[in-house]
């Protein structure tokens, strides 16, 4: 059966290429790339330099562009629009073992400096939104306002065993990384207000392309038998051979998916703090 998600993916890029934006990889720290959609720098596009910036930071799911793309296609015309995938997801990756907010945070910034962002509204969603709030508290300067959604400023202990009760989950990795399609589409229903029926075939193949969407960066690092992924690695992935590109899917896929739901895993640890160290910031 024909995926219809990994048919669908393509033609999203196309269009938000042609709604001003293209997907740019950049290397904030040695081993650390962000893939960031951004405003594309043209003569056309001269004048995005004096629109207001803002930011999507997506949830703990989808990649940015996927998360966003409707707000993309509403606000591009008027707004300079970046959407960032956040570590370990899409097309960004680390060898640092730092899982921290913070540190999505401080990458996250260095990135958009790179981009030439100077102050911006950040809007974030689930784990965008707690990001969102770490990185205003970390630079005040750069963002002027958040937009948060299903989510609060962190998640501490005591709201977290709460909120695992009322869902029915023993731990969030089991609610936000779903291995099949039921689990899938029991995380929906409940993200959801009245979620409409879909067949089983398309939470298939919303996690397939999920898996994939993460395959390329990685599977550069293990090829190249690498702790992490550099700037040739960024030129490599471009000059892969559609037979490498085969390789990399059906020989060490399934090592590559292991290994990012373990670092997703390790994120959602770390998101959890101690209701002790928690207290808002002045």
């Amino acid at each position: 059966m024909v995926n219809a998600v990994k048919i669908y993916k393509p033609l999203l890029r196309a269009t938000m290429r042609l709604a001003g934006l293209t997907p740019q990889k950049i290397e904030v720290e040695p081993g650390t790339v962000m893939n960031i959609w951004a405003p594309t720098r043209s003569k056309k596009n001269a004048n995005n330099s004096k629109k207001p910036a803002v930011v999507f930071l997506h949830g703990f799911f989808a990649d940015g562009i996927l998360t966003w793309q409707f707000q993309v296609l509403a606000l591009a015309r008027d707004y300079a629009v970046y959407v960032p995938d956040l570590l370990f997801f899409g097309g960004s990756s680390t060898g640092d073992g730092r899982r921290t907010v913070g540190f999505q945070a401080e990458c996250l910034a260095r990135g958009l400096a790179k981009l030439g962002v100077q102050q911006c509204t950040v809007v974030g969603f689930s784990y965008g939104a707690v990001v969102a709030f770490r990185l205003a508290e970390l630079q005040p300067e750069l963002v002027e306002s958040v937009v948060a959604t299903c989510s609060g400023p962190v998640l501490t202990e005591s709201l977290s065993r709460e909120c695992l009760e009322r869902l029915g989950f023993p731990t969030w990795s089991e609610f936000l990384l779903p291995d099949s399609a039921s689990a899938l589409k029991k995380l929906l229903e409940i993200s959801s207000f009245h979620f409409p029926i879909l067949p089983k075939c398309v939470f298939k193949h919303a996690l397939e392309c999920t898996f994939r969407s993460n395959l390329y960066t990685s599977s550069l690092k293990l090829l190249a038998c690498q702790d992490a992924i550099t700037s040739d690695d960024i030129k490599l992935e471009k000059s892969m051979s559609g037979l490498q590109q085969i390789y990399a899917f059906l020989v060490i896929g399934r090592q590559v998916m292991f290994d990012f739901r373990k670092e997703r895993a390790e994120l959602l640890e770390a998101l959890v703090i101690p209701d002790e160290d928690f207290a808002f910031p002045r």
